[in-house]
Protein backbone atom coordinates (compact mmCIF):
# COMPACT_ATOMS: atom_id res chain seq x y z
CA UNK A 1 0.00 0.00 0.00
CA UNK A 2 0.97 3.54 -1.41
CA UNK A 3 0.77 6.59 1.82
CA UNK A 4 -1.57 7.94 0.24
CA UNK A 5 -4.68 4.78 0.83
CA UNK A 6 -2.91 4.36 4.65
CA UNK A 7 -3.42 8.40 4.72
CA UNK A 8 -7.32 7.99 3.24
CA UNK A 9 -8.15 4.83 5.44
CA UNK A 10 -6.61 6.63 8.68
CA UNK A 11 -8.33 9.31 8.23
CA UNK A 12 -11.94 7.38 7.21
CA UNK A 13 -11.04 5.39 10.43
CA UNK A 14 -10.57 8.60 12.62
CA UNK A 15 -14.38 10.24 11.20
CA UNK A 16 -16.12 6.73 11.61
CA UNK A 17 -14.77 6.29 15.07
CA UNK A 18 -15.44 10.42 16.11
CA UNK A 19 -19.05 9.67 14.58
CA UNK A 20 -19.70 6.42 16.71
CA UNK A 21 -18.05 7.35 19.76
CA UNK A 22 -19.58 10.98 19.89
CA UNK A 23 -22.38 11.21 17.75
CA UNK A 24 -24.18 14.60 18.59
CA UNK A 25 -20.43 16.78 18.61
CA UNK A 26 -20.03 15.00 15.09
CA UNK A 27 -23.73 16.10 14.49
CA UNK A 28 -23.09 19.96 15.29
CA UNK A 29 -19.75 20.29 13.71
CA UNK A 30 -21.15 18.68 10.70
CA UNK A 31 -24.03 21.80 11.25
CA UNK A 32 -21.24 24.01 11.93
CA UNK A 33 -19.22 23.35 8.80
CA UNK A 34 -22.28 23.48 6.48
CA UNK A 35 -23.11 27.13 8.15
CA UNK A 36 -19.47 28.19 7.33
CA UNK A 37 -20.04 27.10 3.67
CA UNK A 38 -23.43 28.75 3.34
CA UNK A 39 -22.36 31.84 4.95
CA UNK A 40 -19.28 31.68 2.41
CA UNK A 41 -21.24 30.99 -0.64
CA UNK A 42 -23.63 34.28 0.54
CA UNK A 43 -20.82 36.15 1.21
CA UNK A 44 -19.62 35.34 -2.70
CA UNK A 45 -23.45 35.77 -4.34
CA UNK A 46 -23.31 39.50 -1.88
CA UNK A 47 -20.19 40.23 -3.67
CA UNK A 48 -21.00 39.05 -7.53
CA UNK A 49 -24.35 41.06 -6.81
CA UNK A 50 -22.28 44.34 -5.53
CA UNK A 51 -19.92 43.73 -8.66
CA UNK A 52 -22.24 43.80 -11.54
CA UNK A 53 -25.02 46.30 -9.84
Amino acid sequence: MDAKKIMIFAGVALVLFYVITQPANAANAVQSLLGWLEDGAEAIITFMRNLFA
